[in-house]
């Protein structure tokens, strides 16, 4: 996976920049505050929503389990209705499929639909560096690019911006990728929205070629599902001639049957929303002049350590999601510290969890993920398929710490524990020994217990970082075994 941010620092680090920016803050706070509320309120309409979450996580999981079935299934239907498949084993070959694929046409721009696929293998930089310029036509989407910034959220990437930010990019930037700004434009929501109709109108009308990713892909037809709130995307689907979708290997479902559920719980789970203003679905091609939708379709199911995290039996639940962004909406860390600190197009509790997986935890960033959570399971209560992040975050800690077994590139291999962990083993087997030695347990916290007015406000060396913001627990005056054990369990209190 190549969706490093580059010159990223790890987690903490970057955290600690965006904890200490006020505007970031207010931002994200109003913003993640607004649609939290949004959605429980769609969410409570539905009396069944419990049993949608759990039809949600039981499809998801039997697709999983059957993935190569289905995905065979997927691509003799798809090519069935005209369309082409390629299989890109990770991302350097992805881009070189959808790279050679534009080049054919003998175009030199695309446009595109907003694609989490396309963001994780890098796709803009692949195809700039061919001499291809890539048009983004979410508005979000579109700010970001624009601002020559990175996205910070998986539903809505340009959260970290405020509309005056918002009003400033567009007025320095949208001449130089197309038609500039209107003189005088202000910060109204109406006016930006306006703004960037007119500048992507002319891209679409001229575009013959685009490139999407997919929410969904229904293994029975062929078929492949985009939903959307701003209808950028219908004109992506339908205006072009060709087509190129670049789609990750889980999101596959097997029927149309099983995708009803999905149009349920993922609009409420994400926009509040009670269904998409725009669900563009597609079947290949089609060869009228006068009929909507492409006349060449390319299909590119990309891996890109998804097959590795599927060899995991703990981590294999996080291919289960369906970017929603419910649980960076509810998480108290993404609040304070923004999607650029994780590091990846992944942020939030699903990044923490997803990015050491696809990408393994080798480096500093991939390695702090998983710490990057007060591990409150406020993720795993929103989360429309029943994802446990805080499970996976405490096994994949684990695996930061201990090492041990993993699939790289389909291959078996053993970890190494990551560097800067040795205090924290030495402490977890000293732990070990004395809870398994009740003699010695009992001698330390008499003369803990003895020794407390000469106990430090904070730890030294490693501990400073967990005690720089907080409290250390004072200590008792007596042990509660020996309280137990003087009052007989508290009896001679009473």
């Amino acid at each position: 996976m190549s969706g490093t941010f580059v010159g990223m620092p790890a987690f903490p680090e970057a955290a600690r920049e965006a904890v200490a920016n006020p505007t970031l803050r207010g931002n994200l706070r109003h913003a993640t505050h607004t649609i939290r509320a949004k959605r429980a309120r769609a969410v409570r309409e539905v009396p069944d929503w419990a049993e949608l979450r759990e039809a949600g996580r039981r499809i998801k999981d039997h697709t999983l389990r059957h993935l190569d079935r289905y995905l065979v299934q997927l691509e003799e239907a798809v090519t069935a209705a005209g369309g082409t498949v390629h299989w890109a084993v990770d991302a350097d070959e992805a881009n070189r499929i959808v790279t050679r694929l534009v080049k054919a046409t003998g175009e030199s721009e695309v446009v595109k639909v907003k694609s989490m696929a396309t963001q994780e293998i890098g796709l803009n930089e692949a195809l700039e560096a061919e001499g291809i310029r890539a048009y983004e036509t979410d508005l979000a989407e579109l700010i970001v690019q624009l601002g020559k910034d990175r996205p910070s959220h998986i539903l809505v990437p340009a959260i970290h911006r405020n509309r005056g930010e918002i009003r400033d990019i567009f007025r320095s930037e949208m001449g130089a990728w197309g038609r500039p700004a209107p003189e005088g434009l202000t910060d109204s929501p109406a006016e930006l929205a306006e703004a960037a109709r007119l500048h992507l109108r002319e891209k679409f009308l001229r575009a013959k070629v685009a490139v999407s990713g997919a929410n969904f892909m229904v293994a029975e037809t062929g078929t492949l599902v985009v939903v959307e709130s701003e209808g950028n995307g219908r004109m992506c689907l339908t205006l072009p001639e060709t087509l190129i979708s670049v789609v990750g290997i889980e999101k596959i479902v097997p029927t149309w049957r099983d995708l009803e559920v999905f149009l349920q719980t993922l609009p409420r789970s994400s926009t509040a929303e009670r269904m998409n203003p725009y669900t563009s679905m597609w079947t290949g091609t089609t060869d009228s002049d006068t009929a909507d939708g492409p006349r060449t379709f390319h299909l590119v199911l990309l891996d890109n350590g998804r097959t590795d995290t599927l060899a995991d039996q703990v981590g294999r639940q996080a291919l289960r999601c369906i970017r929603c962004s419910a649980c960076l909406n509810v998480c108290p860390v993404y609040e304070r510290a923004g999607g650029h600190a994780y590091g990846s197009v992944y942020p939030g509790p699903i990044g923490a969890i997803l990015s050491p997986q696809l990408r393994g935890a080798d480096n500093a960033i991939d390695a702090s993920l998983p710490y990057a959570s007060s591990l409150c399971g406020a993720c795993y209560d929103v989360c429309p398929v029943a994802i446990d992040i805080p499970e996976v975050l405490v096994h994949l800690r684990e695996r930061v710490v201990e090492g041990g077994a993993a699939t790289r590139a389909g291959n078996k291999v053993v970890l190494r524990p990551a560097k800067g962990h040795a205090a924290e083993r030495a402490a977890m087997r000293a732990a070990r020994w004395a809870f398994s030695h009740p003699g010695a347990l009992r001698a330390g916290q008499r003369l803990a217990s003895r020794s407390r007015r000469f106990h430090p406000r904070t730890l030294p060396g490693p501990g400073r970082a967990w005690s720089a913001s907080r409290d250390l627990p004072a200590v008792p005056a007596e042990p509660f075994r020996d309280w137990w054990q003087r009052t007989r369990g508290g009896k001679e209190a009473q």
